[in-house]
């Protein structure tokens, strides 16, 4: 069974372009569903898995208190999992068929306010040397650009134009938009490019951008706790993450008066109505953060 689970997560993630965040959630949900299904019955085959064990499966997390938020995601694994066997002709009925994923509330996104941003992009210019050069530059770029945090940690040094302004990333199922940058982070990029990458490269051949002490390319856990440093010797007392600055991006350009559809391409949504949940946040952009939670 589990060479099947992981051609579906090989599948989704050629075909689809999922994150390796999204591959291990889905393998863990995956992994959950057969334990689950598995109690109790010896040589458990994909085909002798029913409605009825899928809805108990469903159940069973209820009882377990997880959030709806997660039942969901789970749900979803498991549909797109069955879907697959069906197509790849390993099963002939999708147990699934009939299953819908509970409903979860979209709440607000978490952004911040102009004083909250402002420092937050000044606080790691407080430092010097390397360290303070490649972190300046990369919460401007996060900001000015709307990255997600594996596209900005993804970036290679010839994916960034400084004469034009613009930074060229690879969104999901690789997906490619140019964005342009603000003088402010192009000039930050320069002087990481310049004085702080140098300092951090250990192989000329090396083409990511971002590097950490050790030459290698930046991880999205390393930039998580960079964020998280900053936030915290900045005081900043509202919940900020990589995320947050993507949220703030989005909700600051449509209050200066971007058009819904440009902010839809910058972001690299694939859906308008994803883009169209910053709209209301756009109305009224705080000096300070707001106190609503990130979803």
């Amino acid at each position: 069974m589990q060479e099947q689970i992981e051609a579906f997560l090989q599948h989704i993630e050629v075909q689809r372009g999922y994150s390796a965040h999204t591959l291990t959630a889905y393998r863990n949900d995956l992994n959950q569903l057969v334990a689950f299904v598995a109690r109790g019955r010896d040589g458990l085959i994909w085909p002798a898995i029913t409605a009825t064990d899928v809805a108990a499966y469903v159940v069973h997390l209820r009882d377990r208190g997880y959030l709806q938020a997660t039942i969901a995601r789970k749900v979803a694994a498991t549909k797109s999992f069955f879907h697959y066997l069906v197509t790849a002709g390993s099963i002939a009925n999708d147990p699934t068929a009939s299953l819908e994923a509970p409903h979860v509330e979209r709440r607000a996104p978490h952004t911040l306010g102009d004083e909250d941003v402002d420092r937050l992009l000044a606080e790691p210019l407080r430092g010097s040397g390397p360290k303070a050069l490649r972190d300046a530059a990369m919460i401007e770029v996060l900001y000015a650009t709307g990255m997600r945090v594996s596209e900005l940690v993804a970036l290679n040094t010839g994916d960034v134009n400084l004469a034009s302004g613009t930074v060229r990333c690879f969104g999901k199922a690789q997906k490619e938009r140019v964005i342009p940058m603000p003088i402010r982070a192009v000039h930050a990029l320069r002087d990481y490019l310049d004085e702080g990458r140098v300092a951090y490269l250990k192989n000329r051949d090396e083409r990511a951008l971002f590097l950490n002490p050790r030459g290698a390319r930046l991880t999205r856990q390393g930039l998580w706790l960079i964020i998280k440093e900053y936030v915290e010797s900045a005081g900043i007392r509202v919940p900020v993450t990589p995320h947050t600055l993507r949220h703030s991006f989005a909700a600051h350009l449509l209050h200066d008066g971007a058009a819904l559809r440009e902010v839809q391409r910058l972001l690299g949504h694939a859906n308008l109505s994803t883009t169209q949940m910053y709209s209301g946040l756009a109305s009224a952009r705080p000096a300070t953060g707001e106190q609503s939670r990130e979803p």
